[in-house]
Parts: C-alpha cells; structure tokens; sequence
C-alpha cells in the first residue's frame, strides 16, 4: 500500500489560510484517486475534497469556494488550500489515495495533521 505523510497543519486565525500537503511513496501516482477528509472532536470522520485521477475535482458543501485541492503529479503530492478558514474547520486531517477503479475502502490514510482556527 501507497504510505502517504501530510503536513502543513498548525494554529491559524479565523479569516487566515492553510495549505496542507501529502506526498505518496508509489512510482503511480497518477492513477491514485486522491482526498482529503478530517474529523473534528466527537465528530465522524468526513470528505472534504477529491481529485480523481481523470483531473475532477469535488468538494464538501461547508468547504466550497474556500478550499482547493490540487494535485502534481511529478511530485508525488497532493495539496489542500485553505482560505477564508473558520472555527468549525478545526479537526484532524487526513490524506487518503485509492487506485482509480478500485473501492475506497482499500485505500490508504495518512496519519493526519492537526488544523486549529481560533475566533
């Protein structure tokens, strides 16, 4: 399985921004589906955004027009931009990569990084 590390996490001021990152250790990235989740205190883990191998993108209703997730190729990495960030986005996030083709429930997580945005 692709081994994913993020960074980019930290303690920001609601209105700031973030950019995450997550390299891959696969020689295919490209064919990988790749997303971003997180999951706050006491709360399920949930899809924030996903850039599929064909170059589509999606994203969560709350993170719209806020967010961007981005993807290079060369560089094994996908990326989350975070702008306009409010207190209801601090959780855990969580980088995830699938194969194109295949469930998502084989896929595999990254350990995740803590977003923090104070009021």
């Amino acid at each position: 399985q692709v081994q994913l590390v993020e960074s980019g996490g930290g303690l920001v001021q609601a209105g700031g921004s973030l950019r995450l990152s997550c390299a891959a250790s696969t020689n295919t990235f490209s064919r990988y589906v790749m997303a971003w989740y997180r999951q706050a205190p006491g709360k399920q883990r949930e899809l924030v955004a996903t850039f599929t191998s064909g170059g589509s993108t999606n994203y969560a209703e709350s993170v719209k027009g806020r967010f961007t997730i981005s993807r290079d190729n060369a560089k094994n990495t996908v990326y989350l931009q975070m702008n306009s960030l409010k207190p209801e986005d601090t959780a855990v996030y969580y980088c995830h990569a699938h194969l194109a083709g295949a469930t998502s429930m084989a896929g595999s997580w990254g350990q995740g990084t803590l977003v923090s945005v104070s009021s």
